[in-house]
């Protein structure tokens, strides 16, 4: 959140590794990208740590309910709105940033989603991008 804060552009790289021939899945098809379970994390090419996908709890749930009428918007829920969902800063604040993404496959190893800036942003480009990679 700090390097969003800061403006300018941000990039979120997040790499896994391809899986061998040897470890595809008995059913014999391949996970798709966004099935992928661990991630390499990367903000503006400076590794940051790993990033897991899991399923969204009882408390993201509600903070996505909560949100669903902003369709636009960045800013902190404080924690007596809401429970505090997993990943939440320590004092249960809850920071959140909604916009719309333009979503480019590149192949099946490689996505990208490119925040929709409908202001303009600096330079009229976009802020935010996130690049899913499998190398």
């Amino acid at each position: 959140m700090k390097e969003l804060s800061a403006g300018g552009h941000v990039r979120i790289a997040l790499e896994c590794e391809k899986k061998s021939k040897k470890s595809t899945p008995p059913e014999g098809g391949n996970v798709s990208l966004l099935e992928e379970a661990m991630w390499t994390a990367y903000v503006n090419g400076r590794r940051v740590g790993y990033a897991v996908r899991r399923e969204a709890s009882e408390g993201d749930l509600a903070v996505m309910q909560l949100l669903s009428t902003v369709s636009v918007g960045v800013g902190v829920l404080p924690g007596d709105v809401v429970d505090a969902p997993a990943g939440a800063e320590a004092d249960g604040e809850v920071a959140y940033m909604r916009a719309g993404f333009d979503r480019v496959v590149g192949s099946k190893d490689s996505e990208s989603f490119y925040m929709i800036n409908p202001v303009g942003g600096a330079g009229g480009g976009t802020e935010l991008s996130i690049f899913l990679v499998r190398v």
